[in-house]
C-alpha cells in the first residue's frame, strides 16, 4: 500500500437529500477547475467524484450530464446510483436496461475513469435501500461492470457503496448480500465505498474526542463485522467515499456551525482515517463537497462546501489543501 491516502472531492453544487435535491446557483466549471488545481497542488493524486442516478426515464438526461462532466474534466471516480428514492411507487426495475446502462457508461466514458462505483447507499433504508431490487441490481451491476472493463482492457476499479449500520440502515443487508452473491461477484469487487457523516445528524454536538472515536468505530465495524458478514476479504480496500461537515445551523440544537469548527472537525476526521489506513486497508478519502449548494440557506444540506456558492473559500478549503499536501499520495 502507498504510504498515504488518495484524496478526492465532490466538485458540483447539487446535494441529494431524502426529500429531493438541494440546489442553488449554477455550477461554474472554470471556477471548479481552478479550485481543484489549488487543492491538488503540483504532485498529488486528486480525483473528482461525480454521480449519475439511473432510472429508465432518466437515461438520456444522465448521459447528457456525463458528457458535460467529461468536457469539464470531472469524470474520474464515477458513482451510478440506482433508482428514484423519492418515488415510493417505483418498486421494480428493468434489470437488463440497468445493466445495459452500465455497459454504455463504461463504453462511452471508461477511458476517462479511474473507478466506477455501482450504487451509492444501497443499505440506507429511505434511499436506494428502500428498493426491493437493490441487492440484485448491485450484484449483477458489479459483475457486468467488471466484465465490461476486462473486455475493453480498461484499468478502472469497480466497487459498490454503503453506509454505517444504524436504525436508518437496512437490517441484515450484509448477510443478505452474502446469500445472494457468489464467487464471481466477490472476485469482481475492487473496493467498498463507505459514506458517513460524523457530528452532522446526531441529537447533540459531539466533542472532538467523540468525533475521533466515532470515526474509528464506524470504520472498524465495517471492516471487522459488516464486510466479514458479506464474505468480503480484508484484501479489498475501503474507500471513504462521502464525508463532510456543514456550516450553517444545527437543526436540533439550533447551534451555529462555524467555519472554524468545520476546519477542526475535518482535520480530526481525516487524521483519524489516516491513522487507521494501513490496519483497516483504507486507500481513499473523498470529501463532500467543494461548494455549498446555496450559502444563503442554513439547513443541513445546503452548506456542506469548503467554499461558498460563489466559490470564495471558507477556511476549511485551506485546511483540506494542507492535509492533501501532508497526507496524500
Amino acid at each position: 500500500m502507498d504510504s498515504g491516502l488518495t484524496f478526492g472531492i465532490y466538485p458540483l453544487s447539487v446535494a441529494g437529500t431524502p426529500f429531493g435535491l438541494a440546489v442553488g446557483p449554477d455550477d461554474d466549471y472554470e471556477k471548479i477547475q481552478l479550485a481543484l488545481k489549488g487543492l491538488q497542488g503540483e504532485t498529488k493524486k486528486f480525483f473528482p467524484r461525480t454521480y449519475l442516478i439511473y432510472t429508465k426515464k432518466w437515461e438520456e438526461k444522465m448521459l447528457s450530464n456525463a458528457d458535460r462532466y467529461v468536457d469539464a474534466g470531472l469524470v474520474k471516480d464515477l458513482t451510478i446510483g440506482c433508482g428514484d428514492w423519492t418515488d415510493q411507487k417505483e418498486q421494480d426495475i428493468d434489470l437488463n436496461h440497468w445493466l445495459d446502462f452500465i455497459r454504455k457508461v463504461i463504453y462511452r466514458y471508461g477511458t476517462h475513469l479511474t473507478s466506477l462505483q455501482i450504487t451509492n447507499e444501497p443499505n440506507l433504508s429511505f434511499m436506494e435501500g428502500s428498493k426491493p431490487y437493490i441487492i440484485q441490481a448491485l450484484i449483477e451491476g458489479v459483475i457486468v461492470a467488471k466484465e465490461e472493463t476486462k473486455k475493453l482492457h480498461l484499468p478502472l476499479k469497480i466497487g459498490f457503496g454503503s453506509v454505517p449500520e444504524s436504525p436508518a440502515a437496512v437490517p441484515n443487508f450484509w448477510e443478505n448480500l452474502a446469500k445472494a452473491g457468489n464467487q464471481v461477484f466477490l472476485d469482481s469487487v475492487d473496493f467498498v465505498g463507505h459514506n458517513f457523516y460524523v457530528d452532522v445528524f446526531e441529537d447533540r454536538p459531539l466533542n472532538i474526542n467523540e468525533i475521533a472515536e466515532s470515526v474509528e468505530n464506524i470504520l472498524r465495524k465495517l471492516r471487522e463485522k459488516s464486510l466479514v458478514s458479506a464474505g468480503i476479504p480484508s484484501s479489498v480496500p475501503i474507500r471513504v467515499t462521502e464525508n463532510g461537515w456543514p456550516t450553517g445551523k444545527n437543526p436540533v440544537a439550533n447551534i451555529e456551525r462555524t467555519y472554524e469548527r468545520q476546519c477542526e472537525v475535518l482535520e480530526t476526521v481525516i487524521r483519524t482515517i489516516y491513522k487507521l489506513r494501513e490496519e483497516l486497508n483504507i486507500t481513499h478519502y473523498q470529501l463532500f463537497g467543494l461548494r455549498d449548494a446555496d450559502s444563503s440557506k442554513e439547513d443541513l444540506f445546503h452548506q456542506f462546501g469548503i467554499m461558498r456558492d460563489d466559490y470564495s473559500p471558507k477556511p476549511a478549503y485551506f485546511t483540506f489543501k494542507k492535509l492533501i499536501d501532508e497526507l496524500g499520495v
